[in-house]
C-alpha cells in the first residue's frame, strides 16, 4: 500500500511537470505569436487572444490608456459576440474596477470581482462575471495599457501561477507593441513625405485651390486611418469658421457649416495656433458645442493651418471612428508638419490667384485703352457724318430716323465712357470693385455648394454702387450662399446682381426644398438680420417660394441720387 501511495505521488508530480512544461511551451508560442505581427492593432488582438488561452479564461479584454493617462482610448474584448457588444452600448471607459488597475499598476487579482471597493457593477445586458485578473502592459518603462481577464473556466480561481504567466506576456507584449509602434511610425512617415510631394506636384501643375483643399483632406483622412476630415476657413463678416471641404460621412451636408470660434475643437485651435485633440470630441465637456464631430465618432484631432496674428488661417479636423485609439504625440508631429506644407500649398494658391488678378486687371486697362482711342473716335466720326448727311435727306421720316441714329450713338458713347471708368477704378484701400467681389464669392461658394452657381450681373455695380452699398450687398450674398449650402439641400444656384432705375437689387434662388413654415430657427433668424440691413439702408427684403419649388430670395437697396 505505501508502494502505492509513493506511485501516485510520483504520477501527480509528473503530471504537473508535465502540466508546466506544456503551460511554458504554450507560453512561448504565444510570445512568438505575439511577436510575430507588425501590424498595431494586430499585435494588439494577439496578446489579449493568448492571454485568454494561457489562463484558460472566458472573458478577456485590452484597455489602451488613452494621453490623459486616466481614461482607456481602446477597448479590444475577447469571448463577447457582435451582439452583446451591441447590447452593453458604449465601450467602459476606465472607470470602476478597471480604473483601479490604471490608478495602481500592478498586477490584481481578486475572487469576486463584485466585493471590490472600486466596483461599480454592470451595465444592463452584460454577463456575469465573479473573479479577475488584471495586469498593466509597459513599453519602455511607460504603462501602455492594461490586460483584463475574467471567470476561469471551471469555476476556479485564478492562482499565482495564472499571475505569473499573463505578468510574463505582458513584458512580452510590451516588446511586440514598441516593435509595432516603431515600424508603424516609419511606415507613416513615408506616406506623409509621398503626401507632401504629391501636394507640391499639383500646385507646380497649377492646380486650383479647391482641388489642393480635397488632396489636402483626402491625403490626411487616409494617412491618419480617420473617418472624418473637413477643411474649415475663417470668412469675413462671419462669426466662426465655415467648412470649405469635407470627407467622410455626410461630407454634403458639412460643407458649408459654421463651426463657432467658442465650445469647439477647430475653433480653440484655431485661436491656440496649435493642434487640439479630444477622446471624443462629441463627449467633450470642453466643447459643448461641437457640431462637426457627430455621434458614432470616437477620438478627434484639429490642427491648424498656419498662423496670423496669433490665428490659424484655417484648421484641419480629423475624426477617427468611436473604439479606435487617440491621437497620440508620434501622430501629431507628422500632422504638423504636414500642415505646414499645406498651408505653403495654399499661400501659392493665393498668390497665383493675386497673380491672375493683375493680370485682369492689366488686361482691362488694355480694353479701355482700345475702347477709348478706338471705338469711341469711330462712333464719334460716324455721328458726325449722319448729322451732315441728315442735311441732306429730304424725306421727313428717313431725316428722323438718322437723328434717332445719332442719338443712340451718343448714348452708346456715354455707356463706353462709363465702362472706361469703371475698368479703371482701382481704389487701393476697398480693393477689387464689387463686380470681381461677387464673382469671387460666387466662384468660392462653388465648393461649399458642390457645384458652380450661375451669376448673372447688369448694370454699372463699381460705379454706381458706393463702397458702403457694396459691403452691404457682399455681406448679404454671403449669407445667402451659406444657407443654401447648409439648407437648402438644392442641385441648383441662381444669383442676379443688378444697378439699375436708382436701386441695387440682388437676387439669389435655387431649387431646393424652400423654407419651413415653422423650425429652423437659425435660418429665419439670420434673414431677419438681412432685413434689418436692408431697411437700415432705405430697402428691403422679401423672399417667396415659386411655383416650380425652392426658393427665391430678393434684397434691394436705393442708390444716392446722382449715381
Amino acid at each position: 500500500m505505501r508502494l502505492d501511495e509513493l506511485l501516485d505521488e510520483l504520477q501527480v508530480r509528473i503530471d504537473e511537470v508535465r502540466g508546466t512544461r506544456d503551460r511554458v511551451h504554450s507560453l512561448l508560442e504565444a510570445v512568438v505569436s505575439v511577436g510575430r505581427e507588425l501590424d498595431l492593432a494586430q499585435v494588439l488582438r494577439r496578446i489579449v487572444e493568448a492571454g485568454a488561452l494561457l489562463v484558460d479564461a472566458e472573458y478577456g479584454a485590452l484597455g489602451v490608456i488613452g494621453p490623459d493617462g486616466r481614461t482607456l482610448s481602446q477597448f479590444l474584448t475577447v469571448g463577447l459576440t457582435d451582439e452583446e457588444i451591441t447590447e452593453i452600448g458604449p465601450l467602459p471607459a476606465g472607470h470602476g474596477l478597471l480604473g483601479e488597475v490604471i490608478r495602481h499598476p500592478e498586477p490584481l487579482r481578486l475572487t469576486d470581482l463584485g466585493a471590490h471597493s472600486s466596483s461599480h457593477g454592470f451595465p444592463a445586458h452584460h454577463p456575469p462575471m465573479r473573479t479577475f485578473l488584471g495586469v498593466p502592459i509597459r513599453v519602455r518603462d511607460e504603462v501602455f495599457g492594461n490586460l483584463y481577464l475574467t471567470d476561469k473556466r471551471g469555476g476556479i480561481d485564478f492562482d499565482t501561477e495564472d499571475e505569473t504567466v499573463i505578468s510574463t506576456l505582458s513584458v512580452a507584449a510590451g516588446v511586440a507593441i514598441d516593435n509595432a509602434r516603431l515600424y508603424e511610425g516609419s511606415q507613416r512617415q513615408q506616406r506623409w513625405l509621398k503626401a507632401n510631394a504629391e501636394i507640391t506636384e499639383s500646385l507646380l501643375s497649377g492646380a486650383s485651390r479647391p482641388a489642393v483643399l480635397e488632396l489636402i483632406a483626402r491625403r490626411a483622412r487616409e494617412i491618419t486611418t480617420a473617418r472624418l476630415a473637413d477643411i474649415a476657413m475663417p470668412v469675413a463678416g462671419v462669426d466662426g469658421l465655415v467648412v470649405e471641404f469635407s470627407v467622410g460621412p455626410d461630407a454634403r451636408a458639412r460643407q458649408g457649416l459654421v463651426v463657432p470660434f467658442s465650445g469647439t475643437l477647430s475653433g480653440a485651435a484655431h485661436r491656440a495656433g496649435k493642434p487640439v485633440t479630444a477622446v471624443p470630441a462629441s463627449a467633450d465637456e470642453h466643447y459643448p458645442a461641437e457640431a462637426q464631430v457627430q455621434d458614432g465618432l470616437g477620438p478627434a484631432v484639429a490642427v491648424p493651418l498656419g498662423t496670423s496674428g496669433g490665428e490659424s488661417r484655417g484648421v484641419l479636423l480629423l475624426a477617427r471612428a468611436a473604439g479606435e485609439p487617440a491621437f497620440g504625440e508620434g501622430e501629431l508631429e507628422p500632422l504638423v508638419a504636414f500642415a505646414g506644407q499645406a498651408t505653403i500649398a495654399l499661400e501659392l494658391a493665393e498668390r497665383r490667384r493675386d497673380a491672375e488678378q493683375i493680370a485682369l486687371l492689366e488686361e482691362r486697362d488694355r480694353i479701355a485703352r482700345d475702347l477709348h482711342d478706338l471705338a469711341i473716335q469711330r462712333l464719334f466720326a460716324t455721328g458726325m457724318t449722319l448729322q451732315s448727311a441728315a442735311r441732306l435727306v429730304e424725306h421727313e421720316g428717313a431725316a428722323e430716323r438718322v437723328g434717332r441714329a445719332v442719338d443712340d450713338l451718343d448714348e452708346t458713347i456715354k455707356i463706353i465712357r462709363s465702362t472706361i471708368f469703371g475698368l479703371r477704378t482701382k481704389d487701393r484701400e476697398s480693393g477689387p470693385g464689387l463686380r470681381a467681389r461677387a464673382a469671387r464669392a460666387v466662384g468660392d461658394a462653388a465648393t461649399t455648394l458642390g457645384h458652380p452657381p450661375r451669376l448673372s450681373m447688369e448694370g454699372l455695380l463699381d460705379t454706381d454702387v458706393p463702397p458702403q452699398i457694396a459691403d452691404h450687398v457682399m455681406a448679404v450674398l454671403g449669407e445667402l450662399l451659406s444657407n443654401a449650402a447648409r439648407h437648402a439641400q438644392a442641385n441648383r444656384v441662381g444669383v442676379t446682381l443688378k444697378a439699375a432705375r436708382g436701386e441695387v437689387v440682388l437676387t439669389v434662388s435655387d431649387n431646393g426644398k424652400g423654407i419651413p413654415a415653422q423650425g429652423a430657427q437659425d435660418r429665419r433668424s439670420g434673414l431677419r438680420n438681412l432685413a434689418e440691413r436692408a431697411q437700415g439702408l432705405g430697402g428691403s427684403f422679401t423672399h417667396e417660394r415659386p411655383d416650380e419649388g425652392g426658393t427665391r430670395l430678393v434684397w434691394r437697396a436705393p442708390l444716392p441720387t446722382g449715381n
